[in-house]
């Protein structure tokens, strides 16, 4: 009997090709697929899609909790820094009392007023030395230009001696805790004499 395809007949191709599924006619391998369905093709595209999202969701977490401690960290050394804020702007009105007491005792004669205006002295550096170790710095700014960041301007006098823009006397002492201003320099301004500043034009 002749035969065709190598020695098979036209039937018999077909039943080696059932017989071995990844041959071909044409003697070509064929790769199996992975043998999930469609359904669970999508439901691992599904797992894969939240497993991407919980692991923004846990960077993201991460990094808010990391924002959080630093900001917790910094708001604590702020409090341990300036936690006497308040108590300063209540000791700071004692310091212009002592001074104005001091400045009176200093128009008065005889031993009494000066034993007294001694023991205000005393104390009135023992409370300034108290708070300068607790942060507490005086602005002075006598002679000083004018800065709006720490000086209060009341008013402004015209000043042959003093530069214009520049504080011509101080009226109130200013006051910070370390960097942080708790009371700004009341001050008088000077400025030009009417005649120079016609002149100038």
């Amino acid at each position: 009997m002749t035969t065709t395809n190598g020695g098979l007949k036209p039937n018999e191709t077909d039943e080696a090709a059932e017989a071995d599924p990844a041959a071909t006619p044409g003697g070509e391998a064929v790769v199996p697929g992975p043998g999930l369905s469609p359904a669970e093709l999508e439901e691992l595209k599904i797992q894969a899609a939240q497993a991407a999202e919980h692991w923004d969701k846990l960077l993201r977490a991460t990094a808010d909790f990391d924002n959080f401690r630093k900001r917790v960290a910094r708001e604590r050394q702020d409090l341990l820094k300036y936690g006497a804020d308040g108590l300063m702007h209540k000791l700071i009105p004692v310091l212009d009392n002592f001074e104005m007491a001091m400045a009176a005792s200093n128009l008065a004669d005889g031993d009494a007023v000066k034993s007294l205006r001694t023991g205000i002295a005393m104390i009135h550096q023992q409370l300034k030395t108290a708070l300068t170790e607790a942060g507490l710095r005086e602005l002075d700014a006598t002679n000083q230009a004018f800065d709006p960041n720490y000086h209060e301007a009341v008013s402004q006098e015209e000043s042959a001696e003093v530069p214009e823009g520049r504080v011509l006397r101080q009226l109130r002492k200013g006051y910070q805790l370390y960097d942080r201003l708790l009371r700004p320099a009341s001050v008088v301004v000077a400025r030009k004499p009417s005649g120079e500043a016609k002149a100038a034009k």
